[in-house]
């Protein structure tokens, strides 16, 4: 079974706590174990790591070369300027897709932008949890 990675970056563990007419009130915990049973459900084996440190995103992005056939990533607000994200996405070649539990488009003005976006397969926005399982879907057609 191949295994996929979905890397979360700040403030992505308080989903159901913050902001709920954005992200809703369901848990991070409770999309975490949805996430799981999707991709099991596609093929795949996914591991689900949430920080609120730029640095070890980076190095679960380094490590995922050799561990993983594909990602997820969700960084948060360093979507829209971390170019150290971006690098570090482009060290390795699996693919990656960005997901967005919001619209980032219909958003504040500075999160339309997104600097990891050029490096990534794809970009999914907007469709709350549904991003995560988009994503996956995407990831079995990348990996073919």
């Amino acid at each position: 079974m191949k295994k996929i990675l979905v890397l979360l970056g700040p403030n992505l563990n308080m989903v159901g706590v913050r902001e709920k007419g954005i992200y809703g009130a369901e848990t991070a915990d409770s999309i975490e174990l949805q996430i799981k049973e999707r991709a099991e459900a596609a093929g795949f084996c996914a591991e689900v790591y949430q920080s609120n440190h730029e640095g070890d995103l980076i190095d679960m992005i380094h490590a995922s070369r050799e561990s993983f056939s594909g990602a997820i990533i969700n960084a948060g607000a360093l979507t829209h300027y971390s170019y150290a994200l971006r690098d570090a996405i482009a060290c390795v070649s699996i693919p990656y897709v960005e997901v967005h539990m919001s619209n980032i488009h219909a958003r504040e003005e500075f999160r339309h932008t997104s600097v990891i976006a050029p490096v990534c397969a794809g970009q999914i926005a907007g469709f709350g949890k549904y991003s995560y399982f988009l994503a996956i879907e995407a990831l079995k057609d990348l990996m073919k």
